[in-house]
């Protein structure tokens, strides 16, 4: 934590900016992902974005409230990443040392009877908020420490690969479904007029300046009358009633509660667009299609029978995830290899390879799209080992092929190496 950001006198906490790494915006892919969707949720998201799934921008020096909320009783921590790697942990801290949060609770920070306030710090980039999620408190010793009389932890570790290898350290010895993660990400920038933070500004995840159009000099030219010919008058027809299907609409005109709320969670009308489709079955389950929204392309809202929750699935994601399943099963359910979706798309902003694309999530795998490279599915503990070292985010960058088996083993290549089992493990290494 850079100390500077640090004010004495009302003990400002200085966020700065991250370099999100992070999967499905769009917006986001996790620093550490657990790969068991167990019933452990946890969300986390600004005071600008309650959706978690933007990209606000902040100036340097404004106010930042972050709000938490996890689907049962947990310990929450809650980390920040910036665009220099710097980490600072904002939760647990000196002044709310209790980070255990009850089931559905909303937890604030800072809290209104809180002796502290949040601000944001610099260099200008990309945020990522991390929170982690566990049934069992967490000794994090190994990455932080409080000095005496100490609000906030210092760090002892900078950069996104780093927090996640210590991090997969630390819940390492949990059983699987006992803890969780999610990412929320915001820009840091003075403000531009016309600036708008990736996605909404251009495909290409770097930053969009919009230069204003003068318009050209117009001459007046004689304008002759041209002769009126009289036109029979037609009749006008009646207005006719225009029906527009809604979002989680069935086809009896009863509604579907989860798609309803995923239509709601991902700002639907910014990113779904108009729904083209009834709800209507699919395999095991349900889905509805949209029409997307420019870069977001077509999209389906889906979720299995009995789920309470519906994800979004979009654009090359959903071409890939339609085509394994129509290789597979001629279309009709899922592919077996990934399941249903589990989790809202993340957009993945530039990583050190100069590649962007999205993250997608689903029950057994994920596929990771790059403007380079195309789409590809990852499963497994091969997956897991990716995504605690960082994903796409790290030095192995996207993978560049699907998964595939060498020597009767799972293997993967990447932009920056490959994982291999080897002698019973997986193995990574670097080009």
């Amino acid at each position: 934590m850079n100390k500077k950001t640090l004010l004495s006198a009302t003990l400002l906490l200085g966020l700065t900016t991250a370099s999100a790494a992070g999967a499905p915006k769009i917006t986001a892919q996790s620093i550490i992902v657990n790969p068991y969707q167990g019933n452990l949720d946890v969300q986390v998201w600004t005071n600008r974005d309650q959706s978690g799934q933007g990209n606000p921008r902040y100036s340097v020096g404004e106010k930042l409230s972050v709000a938490v909320r996890a689907s049962q009783d947990a310990y929450v921590y809650l980390f920040n990443v910036n665009a220099d790697g710097q980490i600072d942990l904002f939760f647990p801290n000196g002044y709310e040392s209790n980070n255990f949060v009850k089931a559905g609770v909303t937890k604030r920070f800072p809290s209104q009877s809180g002796k502290y306030s949040l601000s944001v710090g610099g260099p200008e980039g990309q945020d990522k908020l991390l929170a982690l999620a566990s049934r069992t408190k967490l000794n994090l010793g190994d990455i932080a420490s409080f000095a005496a009389n100490q609000g906030f932890a210092q760090v002892g570790l900078s950069g996104q690969d780093n927090l996640a290898q210590a991090l997969s350290i630390v819940v390492s010895p949990l059983p699987q479904e006992g803890w969780v993660t999610d990412t929320a990400y915001f820009y840091v920038g003075n403000g531009q007029d016309g600036y708008t933070p990736y996605p909404f500004g251009q495909q290409d995840g770097q930053t969009a300046y919009i230069e204003p159009v003068q318009p050209a000099p117009v001459q007046p030219a004689p304008v002759q009358p041209a002769p009126v010919q009289p036109q029979p008058v037609q009749p006008v027809p009646a207005p006719q009633p225009v029906s527009r299907i809604q979002p989680g609409e069935r086809s009896d005109h009863s509604f579907d509660a989860a798609i309803q709320e995923a239509f709601s969670r991902t700002k639907g009308n910014e990113s779904l667009g108009q729904a083209t489709t009834y709800v209507g079955r699919w395999g095991t389950g349900v889905w509805q299609k949209f029409a997307g929204v420019a870069a977001y392309g077509d999209a389906v809202v889906l979720h299995a029978d009995g789920s309470r929750r519906a994800y979004a699935v979009h654009g090359s994601i959903l071409n890939r995830y339609l085509g394994l399943a129509q290789a597979e099963n001629g279309g009709v359910r899922p592919p077996s290899r990934l399941g249903w979706a589990a989790g809202d798309e993340k957009i993945i902003t530039r990583n050190t390879f100069g590649s962007t694309g999205l993250y997608g999530y689903f029950q057994y795998g994920a596929l990771y799209f790059s403007e380079k490279h195309g789409t590809f599915w990852l499963i497994g503990d091969l997956l897991k080992k990716y995504q605690g070292l960082g994903g796409s985010g790290s030095f192995l960058g996207f993978p560049v092929r699907d998964q595939y088996l060498s020597g009767g083993q799972w293997a993967c290549d990447f932009e920056g190496g490959s994982i291999r089992f080897v002698n019973g493990r997986y193995q990574v290494y670097r080009k």
